[in-house]
């Protein structure tokens, strides 16, 4: 054998491909393994782990929801039911101001004496816990978070419950992380695949989770992370349809294909939302700041906030709870003109509020509100102006709807596979596409930081804007 035979022999290889000797050092110093499976026993262990997470994180969703509806009843009407209802329907009156209040000042006691950590719509903590402490997130932090939010919900906040149900699942699978002998990467991963879990078993959007996952808590797109958590969304979105069915959480009306001329116009419309998304994160953290500057501990706020929770309530009843009807509403093309306009105003003035006061609740469910309402204001705007253009004002809805968290949030592929997965509406993914595309370079170009990584920001932190193949 010759010499230059031998040194190909016992040359390093990746994916099977003989490597030259000399490239060895530079591997090494780039840190690129020689012999790196895609998928090794750790990866497998994952997925069996992720399974069973996604079981516990359906039946703590479903929990959640039932608990949040057992609030609702108790609080607005009187009886005992867990059924899942919209506070929009009591006769209380002006007595309706003091439920919030109520609720607040539960949240407030136990954020001090529980945990400060179940304060925010929960996506930014479990963010925190990644990139600060290794995905250990709090034991007490599993129930902590999941009653305080229903407490909070099911008294009249403004929230969706998939925040909260997302910040749980993932603190159940930083648990399980933290229960077996792991490394920090695989309790990320744990704690990804429980927030995709409960997020699926919310709306039954497997695909948009695992995207969600990916672009908000992974920051990398490999085998070892994405598997175990695809694992959990399949295993997820099989509990809910085997608890609530397979319709999708939003009922829409088949739409037809956009024409070229309502395309170019959705695409306007994405511009429109992405300044839409920059005023909201704004304001979100303006408010926050004007309760740092309040003379009364941070305990009180949620309570001084729900004070005017209570009142946008008694003037729309419709902006209390999560208000899932409220998007499919908007969606169908029902809920137009100065009543969607006044709405939404009003439900971003509560929302905003409550959220800035430090209380427990989600940020999706009202995105999806506020986007879709002001999508179809523009969508009716472009019809009357150019109807020959051939504008749907429930398609244009569908833009603002997941356009605004687009460009609020920066996961863009998650914002819009998960609007054709919560609708099913097909025809709206090309309009959904280019609007969620435009709305997110706005939104880049005129904000630096998003509605999930300004407060980590703010604190110091560095929050990674590319992610690792």
């Amino acid at each position: 054998m010759s010499a230059h035979d031998h040194d190909v022999k016992n040359s390093s290889s990746t994916d099977g491909l003989p490597i030259a000797p000399s490239l060895g050092p530079s591997l090494e110093a780039a840190h690129i393994h020689r012999h790196s499976p895609l998928v090794d026993r750790r990866t497998s262990l994952l997925c069996v782990l992720s399974a069973v997470l996604a079981v516990v994180a359906t039946g703590v969703a479903y929990a959640l929801t039932r608990l949040i509806g057992l609030i609702t009843n108790l609080s607005y009407y009187g009886r005992f039911s867990t059924e899942f209802s919209s506070p929009a329907g009591h006769a209380l009156g002006l007595w309706a101001i003091g439920v919030p209040v109520a609720g607040a000042l539960v949240v407030g006691l136990m954020a001090r004496y529980g945990s400060k950590a179940i304060r925010g719509h929960g996506i930014p903590e479990a963010m925190e816990q990644i990139l600060l402490n290794e995905s250990k997130i709090p034991a007490r932090i599993t129930w902590l978070k999941p009653v305080s939010a229903a407490i909070a919900i099911g008294t009249g906040g403004p929230f969706g419950a998939e925040g909260p149900i997302i910040a749980t699942g993932g603190a159940i699978g930083s648990l399980l992380g933290q229960k077996l002998p792991t490394s920090a990467m695989e309790r990320k991963t744990l704690l990804a695949a429980g927030a995709a879990a409960g997020m699926t078993a919310t709306f039954g959007s497997p695909l948009s989770a695992v995207l969600l996952a990916i672009e908000l808590l992974l920051f990398e797109f490999k085998p070892r992370s994405f598997l175990p958590v695809a694992i959990a969304t399949t295993v997820a979105a099989g509990g809910r349809i085997a608890l609530l069915g397979a319709d999708p959480v939003f009922r829409m009306p088949e739409v037809p294909p956009a024409t070229s001329s309502a395309l170019l116009l959705y695409l306007l419309e994405g511009a429109i939302i992405g300044l839409l998304a920059v005023g909201v994160t704004k304001a979100v953290y303006a408010i926050e700041d004007a309760f740092e500057h309040l003379p009364v501990h941070w305990m009180w706020w949620p309570a001084i906030g729900a004070v005017a929770v209570g009142v946008v309530g008694v003037l729309s009843p419709a902006t209390l709870g999560v208000g899932y009807d409220n998007i499919e509403k908007i969606l169908s093309g029902t809920f137009l003109g100065p009543a969607l306009i006044a709405f939404c105003v009003l439900k971003f003035l509560s929302w905003s509020i409550a959220l800035g006061s430090g209380t427990s609740g989600g940020t999706l469910a009202p995105i999806f509100t506020i986007g879709g309402g002001a999508g179809a204001a523009i969508g009716s705007l472009f019809a009357a102006i150019l109807p020959a253009a051939g504008v749907d004002i429930r398609v244009a809805a569908l833009v603002g709807m997941a356009g605004t968290f687009a460009g609020a949030s920066r996961a863009l592929l998650a914002s819009v596979v998960f609007a054709y997965e919560t609708t099913r509406e097909a025809h709206g993914l090309l309009p959904l596409l280019g609007g969620c595309t435009v709305a997110y370079l706005v939104s880049a170009l005129s904000m630096r930081n998003t509605i999930m990584t300004e407060k980590l920001v703010r604190r110091g932190h560095h929050v990674p804007v590319e992610y690792s193949a």
